[in-house]
């Protein structure tokens, strides 16, 4: 809308034409949207149901451990869906116990095709407390796994008093997963949608403005999935639950954060303005670089996830990057026509009245710049000291993340393995699975049993050249030990010539995990940071103040590692940190976090280029801008911790991080940190562009 819209404010009255595209054209976007909508609701509707949840779909693209995943599927019967029933008593297990186990198991056997022994072997703990039955269900596609899962638990449901019944293992683990991703989307939006309403109605204080901009979000978010659809039916995408979860967020957080620059310029620019249509042509010129330059940012920067190997963050990158495409084009376009429309009135009861001023009170950052004014230098080595204390937090946080401590709830295959670890201390009942070259099968089982750490070795599936070993390691699941086993199975098995030999399972997979995502920060934050750095360049006319704004909100990451250091484990009980969490959050919180310093920035260029002092215009900047960033940070930050309160860990930690960070952006690092800088380097602020190199007070045309 503000690419078209042409007319220039001023006191004289409007011409026919002008007054004409004042009505017209408001009009003529809505009726795009509309258009819109109405092409996109039947294919938003059906994301839900090409998302990809399978481990391969979270796993690295180049690891040996993805190419068994893919191997395994072709096998025959499928890919297997691997479950432990485990029988439990606390004082002993009796004969009946035992009698019953083998039933059941007899029972699921004959129900279910799978590989192994016709009669699958039980074997029971050495204090007699627990008996382990391991089944690999074959024949089963993507969407009978689950229905499997729940029907095995449903024949296991009445074991009997003081005998417990639970059934884990990989394939339950990911039955558990499915069922929290298959509501995640609904909830996740609706959660999201309540709190940004409530923030609306609190920021702006009318019944009806708040629900202008959310019925925008809204529109641009039926529209963002439509898109993604259409990725991922064009171009075989790879999207995850998490990515569309996180998709929802960015939309109603980023989205909502325009609307409120944007509202909040309008509603000044009608004090100078008397035509609605003019007021909003000035606010977009005002705040629409600054917007358009924030949004590219963020897309910039979630691109830049491209370049990394790990599946599930590769994908997120388009994925987040539509998400805020299109809450950008609803809020610079169909925002402003809805508002242009109802006019005035929509802000009432605080409806701002052409040539009026708006009230006149002492704002809490006109206090927080008059503070840093005072004592710049000061407010800057402190602020910097706080940061840096708080990055320590960093050397507390906990190990990777173990697949079984991927829930914040405990689901019945997480206890199921819990006991199993208790019950069978000595050997690991998650096999480790090689694939080797039929013919070289043979000595790949030779090299296995020998390798140090391996407790025994099964043959099973053959076929396309390729057949399976159920590896099992001496220590328990994804320990330092089995890690070790992994790693010398690796590298013995990749001495045999011709067996091709790839070592994968759950704990190879988290080993990858790890190793994958240490290798995509050191590709993906240089990229991330080269085009942040780019855009503010381009949008500052600067070197020095793009510089500032980038090393700060590098320092709110620390901060908010560390701050998450100090409160995973000890407050919140989590056994791990997601290996994906540092990359995820440091993308999202550069990319993000210089929003804020772009409004502000773009504020104090504007207040530079009329001729104001750098330090008069950074405190005018941070006493115009700095309500509205706020409210920005702080519905930004509950978006994401609507993303906190899902049940998984990793969710959690995300959630978590971004919020905090955002919180410290918005409150600490904009507010303070980047005022103090301005108030200190003055007119270096704006080396080497023409702001430095002008007379200082004079005006610049």
């Amino acid at each position: 809308m503000g690419s078209v819209l042409t007319e220039t404010p001023g006191a004289a009255p409007p011409r026919t034409g002008e007054k004409r595209r004042g009505r017209l054209l408001p009009w003529a976007v809505i009726g795009l949207w509309i258009a819109a909508v109405a092409l996109a609701l039947p294919f938003s509707g059906k994301l839900g149901g090409v998302t990809r949840d399978q481990p391969a779909d979270y796993l690295p693209a180049g690891a040996d451990s993805t190419r068994v995943q893919e191997l395994v599927d072709k096998l025959p019967g499928g890919g297997t869906t691997d479950l432990l029933l485990v029988h439990h008593r606390d004082g002993g297990l009796t004969a009946a116990d035992k009698r019953l186990a083998a039933t059941q198991a007899r029972e699921i056997a004959g129900a279910y095709e799978h590989s192994g022994p016709a009669t699958p072997r039980t074997v029971p703990a050495k204090d007699g407390t627990t008996l382990l039955t391991a089944l690999s269900l074959t024949g089963l596609d993507e969407d009978s796994r689950g229905e499997a899962v729940a029907d095995v638990r449903e024949r296991l449901d009445e074991p009997g008093e003081g005998l417990s019944v639970e059934v884990g293992g990989p394939g339950a683990l990911a039955s558990d997963m499915d069922e929290i991703f298959e509501s995640a989307d609904s909830v996740l939006m609706l959660g999201t949608a309540a709190v940004v309403a409530v923030l609306l109605i609190l920021t702006y204080r009318s019944p009806v403005l708040w629900l202008v901009p959310l019925a925008v979000v809204g529109v641009s978010s039926v529209v963002a999935m439509a898109v993604v659809y259409g990725l991922v039916q064009g171009f075989d995408m790879n999207v995850s639950t998490m990515n569309t979860s996180v998709m929802t967020v960015l939309i109603f957080g980023a989205g909502t954060d325009y609307a409120l620059l944007l509202v909040a310029r309008y509603r000044e620019e009608l004090r100078r303005h008397e035509r609605p249509y003019a007021a909003m042509l000035a606010a977009l010129r005002g705040c629409g670089p600054a917007i358009l330059a924030s949004s590219g940012t963020v897309a910039a920067g979630l691109l830049c996830l491209l370049a990394a190997d790990l599946n599930s963050s590769s994908s997120l990158g388009p994925v987040g990057a539509v998400g805020v495409v299109c809450a950008l084009a609803a809020m610079m376009t169909l925002l402003p026509a809805l508002l242009v429309l109802l006019g005035r009135r929509v802000f009432w009861p605080l409806i701002p009245a052409y040539g009026s001023e708006p009230p006149a009170r002492r704002s809490l950052f006109t206090l927080m710049g008059s503070s840093a004014g005072r004592r710049p230098a000061t407010v800057l080595i402190g602020g910097a000291v706080l940061l840096g204390t708080l990055a320590l937090g960093t050397t507390a946080l906990p190990g990777t993340l173990r697949q079984e401590d991927t829930f914040t709830r405990t689901p019945e295959s997480v206890s199921a393995l819990a006991t199993v670890e208790k019950s069978f201390p000595e050997s690991s009942s998650q096999p480790v699975t090689v694939l080797a070259r039929t013919a070289e099968a043979g000595p790949a089982e030779s090299t296995a049993k020998a390798t140090d750490g391996v407790a025994r070795v099964e043959r099973g599936r053959s076929g396309g050249g390729w057949t399976e070993l159920s590896v099992f390691a001496r220590d328990a699941p994804e320990s330092a030990g089995e890690k070790d086993t992994i790693r010398a199975l690796r590298g013995e098995l990749a001495s045999l010539d011709g067996a091709e030999a790839l070592v994968g399972g759950p704990s190879a997979e988290q080993l990858d995990l790890a190793t994958t995502n240490a290798d995509d920060r050191r590709i993906v934050i240089p990229l991330a940071l080269g085009a942040v750095l780019l855009i503010l360049i381009a949008l500052l006319r600067s070197l020095t103040a793009p510089l500032i704004l980038v090393v700060a909100v590098v320092a709110s990451w620390g901060a908010a590692m560390g701050l998450g250091g100090l409160v995973f484990g000890p407050v919140l009980g989590f056994e791990g940190l997601d290996p994906a969490i540092p990359l995820l959050t440091f993308v999202f919180l550069v990319a993000l976090g210089v929003d804020y310093g772009i409004f502000l920035m773009h504020r104090m260029r504007e207040e530079s280029l009329r001729g104001a002092p750098v330090p008069e215009a950074a405190l005018t900047a941070l006493r115009t801008t700095g309500g509205v960033i706020a409210s920005a940070g702080i519905v930004l930050a509950a978006t994401f911790c609507v993303l906190a309160s899902m049940p998984m860990v990793m969710m959690a930690e995300m959630g978590f991080v971004i919020a905090v960070g955002v919180l410290l952006d918005t409150f600490l690092v904009r507010t303070y940190l980047v005022t103090s800088a301005s108030l200190l380097l003055k007119r270096w602020m704006w080396w080497p562009g023409r702001l430095f190199r002008a007379e200082p007070g004079a005006k610049r045309g």
